[in-house]
């Protein structure tokens, strides 16, 4: 608290209250009771994934891989980082930390597979281009599937040579022409954090600058040479003729990441690269983007190994701020596979800066997400409804309170926000960044987004020029 009294005139302290509030929110999850046809299993000579039934319930995807020991190792990789608990949180309920069904979406002429690692701090996505498949029915649709041991063993069986076709409709995911077998009831529990991890990683991939590319041979070596232990801190990688150099010191171009040995789950795809671009957002968290012949795998790491991108809060400021153009974006919304702010302020007659909190509130609800290879964001539905979720970001809600409750007082200079021991001095720094004399603040800087205070100052302050403007 000392610390953060230092940089501001004054700071007015409150009587402490006898008892802290303990934010519930990484409990939550959104129970979603959903009807699947079979569960997922081996059937002859192909595999049948149980989906969800939030979907058409025709197909909406119906073809055959063209690669298939290729396409099934994509999946394969995407399934082990869903199953894999990167970093366990000190106290965390074991029973938040269960496997989860990826998300599969059919739409811009592409399938797409994405999901998060147990602790929420590595997200991973195949696109499988059209390159991929031979399809005779390409429409728009989401469904989770069910990757469960059988599946993934019937996976790891196929091989290149065969005919393996792919049906993927509410009634599952097939790679042979087998009907389904006899409905059973499945019950869902989508955490929260899911809902919050889509949306901020699709903040941190939207701000990431491609730093290098390497080769897919490079990227073989490279793997070989990961630590197999945890690596404590941040470290750089250069690249340095035919490899990269890691050190634990800053380097002149240089990237900075943070628990690079999470990326050894790439080593199962590593012969089927071509090549592997490498992304940065400057402060650890790091976007890997596998190119095979026909498909693509990201790998977006967050800047260390105990920071899940559910908690990270990037996009809060965004939400604060809202969006006028949220309902009329919406509408534009068909499965598009590239959808660029700038091409959506000028169709929106909108600014940038207001296209973008709107698209941070559709990703709120995953209907939106971040492509790095097209540098736009893409339209998808998940198929789980989350309008019951309340306090689906408890700093936001927070603020709001605050803002309700008579809290916040608007000055020249920036805002006092009162809190339960103390006042709060709100105000920009010379960079136009905003901060904040709360000890939240202090621990954190902003590299974990806004706090409560801030974001309850950006909403007065919106809320008066809105009043100002109505005069």
């Amino acid at each position: 608290m000392l610390a953060s009294v230092r940089d501001y005139s004054r700071c007015r302290l409150r009587p402490a209250y006898g008892w802290c509030r303990i934010d519930s929110t990484v409990a939550m999850v959104v129970e979603h009771v959903d009807r699947y046809s079979s569960p997922s299993s081996v059937r002859g000579p192909g595999i049948f994934l149980a989906a969800s039934s939030s979907a058409s319930k025709a197909p909406f995807f119906r073809g055959h891989l063209l690669a298939p020991r290729r396409g099934a190792d994509l999946a394969l990789t995407l399934a082990h980082v869903v199953e894999t608990r990167f970093y366990t949180p000190p106290g965390m309920l074991q029973r938040i930390l269960r496997q989860r069904d990826p998300v599969i979406t059919c739409g811009g002429g592409m399938l797409r597979l994405e999901g998060f690692s147990t602790c929420c701090g590595v997200y991973a996505r195949v696109d499988y281009r059209d390159e991929a498949f031979d399809a005779d029915r390409l429409e728009p649709g989401t469904s989770n599937v069910d990757f469960n041991p059988p599946m993934r063993a019937a996976l790891a069986k196929l091989r290149d040579g065969e005919r393996a076709s792919l049906e993927v409709s509410a009634s599952g995911f097939t790679l042979d022409s087998e009907s389904a077998g006899a409905a059973f009831e499945r019950k869902v529990e989508l955490p929260v954090r899911w809902i919050k991890g889509f949306v901020e990683v699709q903040a941190y991939q939207s701000r990431m600058e491609r730093r290098f590319e390497i080769s897919g041979a490079m990227v073989q070596r490279f793997l070989r040479e990961l630590p197999r232990d945890r690596t404590s801190g941040t470290v750089w990688l250069t690249p340095m003729g035919n490899s990269l150099r890691l050190s634990h010191a800053p380097a002149p171009g240089g990237v900075e990441a943070g628990g690079i040995d999470r990326l050894r789950v790439v080593a199962p795809v590593a012969r089927h690269a071509t090549s592997i671009a490498v992304y940065s957002s400057g402060d650890g968290a790091t976007a890997w983007r596998v190119e095979t012949p026909d498909a693509r795998l990201f790998i977006v790491l967050s800047p260390e190994p105990s920071r899940g991108f559910s908690g990270e809060g990037q996009m809060l400021g965004a939400l604060a701020e809202g969006s006028t153009v949220t309902s009329r974006l919406r509408a534009l919304l068909r499965w598009q596979r590239n959808l660029s702010p700038r091409a959506l302020a000028e169709e929106l007659h909108a600014t940038e800066a207001n296209v973008g909190a709107a698209l941070a509130e559709l990703g709120t609800c995953g209907l939106a997400g971040y492509d790095l290879a097209d540098g736009a964001y893409f339209h998808r539905e998940l198929p789980f409804d989350v309008s019951k979720i309340e306090r689906l970001h408890p700093r936001l809600t927070g603020a709001r309170e605050l803002v309700t409750s008579g809290a916040v007082e608007i000055d020249g200079d920036g805002a006092w926000v009162r809190g339960r021991e103390a006042d709060y001095r709100v105000r920009r720094d010379n960079s136009g960044e905003w901060r904040c004399s709360c000890p939240w603040a202090a621990r954190n800087g902003i590299s974990r987004g806004p706090c409560k205070h801030i974001l309850a100052a950006q909403i007065a302050a919106g809320m008066e020029a809105e009043h100002d403007d109505g005069r």
